[in-house]
């Protein structure tokens, strides 16, 4: 079984940078727990869109791609990414990580906006957790949220591990939002049961 060592690589190598980010994905789900449940390929990280340039800057040397309708293109030096575009990939010059996947979430000054549907929102102050070993994630509410489009097994496994672990105004936030963005979800009868 794998351990957060990778994560705390990763958090090591963020120290620095001033702008907020948060493990997403599994990894976020994992950290929530406080224990590692199943095997992860990729590590994932969320950071504000308006940050972008930031974290370019902030890894200097790495190469950056893109992924635009599902094919993955360069992330030209000057350009700035807006939506749809939403995923990007830094891969580092050296062999800490042999790639980083990087998710731009949308804001406002006070919220964190759903990509999928900006009327969806969360306080900033409630979203970025912070695990026992010290690295920050992004709440499980949200990660839920991301995973519900398209679940897939090991989404799946993750919803039916922390479903019972949200507390009540979290898991009725994300039973609101699962509730707008894809109503007749199977998963708001396990919410409306806890």
């Amino acid at each position: 079984m794998e351990s957060f060592s990778e994560l705390v690589k990763l958090s090591r190598l963020l120290n620095d940078f001033r702008q907020p980010w948060f493990v997403a994905g599994g990894w976020a789900i994992d950290l929530f727990i406080g224990d590692v449940t199943r095997v992860h390929k990729d590590i994932e990280i969320a950071i504000f869109r308006k940050d972008q340039s930031r974290l370019r800057e902030y890894l200097f040397g790495w190469e950056f791609t893109k992924v635009v309708n599902g094919k993955i293109e360069p992330w030209n030096q000057d350009e700035w990414l807006e939506l749809p575009i939403h995923e990007i990939h830094a891969h580092p010059k050296n062999i800490l990580f042999s790639e980083l996947e990087i998710l731009l979430n949308e804001s406002s000054e006070s919220e964190w906006r759903f990509q999928r549907n900006l009327d969806i929102a969360r306080p900033l102050s409630i979203i970025r957790l912070r695990s026992d070993i010290d690295v920050p994630f992004l709440a499980p509410e949200i990660v839920l949220l991301y995973k519900a489009k398209n679940p897939r097994s090991k989404d799946e496994d993750d919803f039916h591990r922390v479903c019972s672990l949200l507390d009540e105004e979290r898991q009725v936030w994300l039973k609101q939002a699962i509730t707008v963005c894809h109503p007749g979800h199977h998963w708001l009868t396990e919410l409306d049961a806890s």
